[in-house]
């Protein structure tokens, strides 16, 4: 089993910066993929970003690309997602997701309970 817990959300300006973490417990998360996906209020949860267990290899949703950055610290066990420019559709509650996985898994297993990040216009 894996545990995981998001930090770092909170209410920011449009084009100010966020910087959320997925702390991992119960397994070392270096043998896990872990992804980082969203979800808006009344819609559903998309993909933003996924980095493969070693962290070579990384993979973005197209409209994140050049804004957003995965990162992990396997030392540390966390998963680190740096949002910069944000923007109002933005908005959502923020999970991070982990698989056991030598590549980019399509499916993950174990979810966190999320944190809000809120961008003001």
């Amino acid at each position: 089993q894996v545990q995981l817990v998001e930090s770092g959300g909170g209410l920011v300006q449009a084009g100010g910066s966020l910087r959320l973490s997925c702390a991992a417990s119960g397994r070392t998360i270096s043998n896990y993929a872990v992804g980082w996906f969203r979800q808006a209020p009344g819609k559903e949860r998309d993909f933003v970003a996924t980095i493969s267990r070693g962290g070579r290899i990384t993979d973005y949703a197209n409209s994140l690309k050049g804004r957003f950055t995965i990162s992990r610290d396997n030392p540390r066990n966390t998963v680190y997602l740096q949002m910069n420019s944000l923007k109002p559709e933005d908005t959502a509650v923020y999970y991070c997701a982990a698989q056991y996985s030598s590549g980019i898994p399509t499916t993950y297993t174990y979810w966190g309970q999320g944190t809000q990040v809120t961008v003001s216009s």
